[in-house]
């Protein structure tokens, strides 16, 4: 048996308490690292974080290194970029999913319409705690929104004409909802991907009916197409009409005025001397009407006289003569008397 020697005892002793100072070091220097280290979160662009302290919530929304105190404080980040889910289909081999999808209108038709919801967070406090599962319960809304503005519609606008008025309408219903239920979500779109009937037979119905109204754009495209290449041109015609007509409304406008101004002078001259006027208005009308006559008058009481009516119609001797011939005859009568 070993005596015992004081000198190696002590040696152990002071090896021991080497050992545990080390690891002790150590383990200060992990927890030190691993409290530092938690101290700290980084927020891409396209988060928020919420930040807990003793069960209080606060948002966190500028990007960046943040400190957080250790074991007090918790961090949850939060996807703020716009997502998306289907309803009626399956978003991963694009199948139609008839419980989800298939729909009845206003007028007892049945359709099978397919859309495309696109929310984000809005309030990611809300979003973490309002709710046990906020995307679920969009999706429930989201149906009961789609079915309601579905069976307000006729089944030739879900499947035609009036598919953004019903996108349109079911945003806002699913909008209205949502702020009664106060999750923290926000829709941005409805989209319908895809709308028909659920048999073939009715299907062919619907785009023969949907070619014809395409073929019915298009003749009424063409018409107008065809209206407008010819439009101008009658409307110059019109103006040149207008124009013309105008012109002669001007001119028949200046010949009766001038008619007037004639008739108003030779009128003016009547009232001066009417026996003369009469006259020579009869003169000048009997020129017209016989040119090539000549009238003698022989006149009673002793009188013989000869109308110089060759002076109208003949600027030469023969009405030379007639006026020499009225002023001997003018000559005579004067001798006798």
């Amino acid at each position: 048996m070993e005596s015992y020697n004081p000198e190696t005892g002590e040696r152990v002793k002071k090896a021991v308490k080497t050992v545990k100072r080390g690891v002790l070091t150590g383990i200060g220097i992990i927890a030190v690292l691993i409290l530092g280290l938690g101290s700290f979160y980084n927020i891409e662009e396209q988060e928020q974080a919420v930040l807990t302290t003793f069960g209080m919530a606060a948002s966190v929304t500028e990007p960046g290194l943040h400190f957080k105190i250790p074991l007090i404080q918790r961090v949850q980040k939060v996807n703020t970029t716009i997502q998306g889910f289907a309803l009626g289909y399956d978003l991963n081999d694009n199948v139609s999913d008839e419980e989800d999808s298939l729909m009845i209108t206003n007028d007892y038709n049945f359709v099978n319409v397919d859309f495309f919801i696109e929310y984000k967070v809005a309030d990611p406090v809300k979003a973490l705690y309002a709710s046990e599962d906020p995307v679920l319960i969009l999706q429930n809304i989201s149906k009961s929104c789609v079915r309601s503005v579905i069976g307000s519609y006729d089944v030739d606008s879900v499947l035609t004409t009036g598919k953004n008025e019903i996108q349109s309408a079911i945003r806002d219903m699913i909008v209205a909802k949502l702020e009664d239920y106060d999750i923290g979500l926000q829709v941005f779109n409805v989209t319908i991907q895809d709308s028909e009937p659920p048999t073939m037979e009715v299907m062919e119905a619907f785009k023969a009916v949907e070619t014809a109204k395409q073929g019915k754009e298009t003749a009424i495209n063409n018409a107008n197409k065809y209206r407008n290449e010819k439009l101008p041109g009658a409307e110059a015609e019109i103006d040149k009409i207008k124009q013309e007509a105008q012109a002669q409304k001007t001119q028949r406008i200046n010949e009766a005025n001038g008619e007037v101004a004639k008739f108003n002078a030779m009128y003016d001259e009547y009232v001066k001397n009417p026996q003369v006027t009469r006259q020579r208005m009869f003169y000048e009308t009997m020129e017209e009407v016989l040119p090539n006559l000549k009238v003698v008058i022989d006149g009673t009481d002793q009188t013989n006289t000869i109308l110089p009516l060759d002076s109208f119609t003949d600027s030469g001797g023969a009405g030379h003569a007639a006026q020499e011939t009225q002023t001997q005859t003018q000559e005579a009568e004067s001798k006798e008397d």
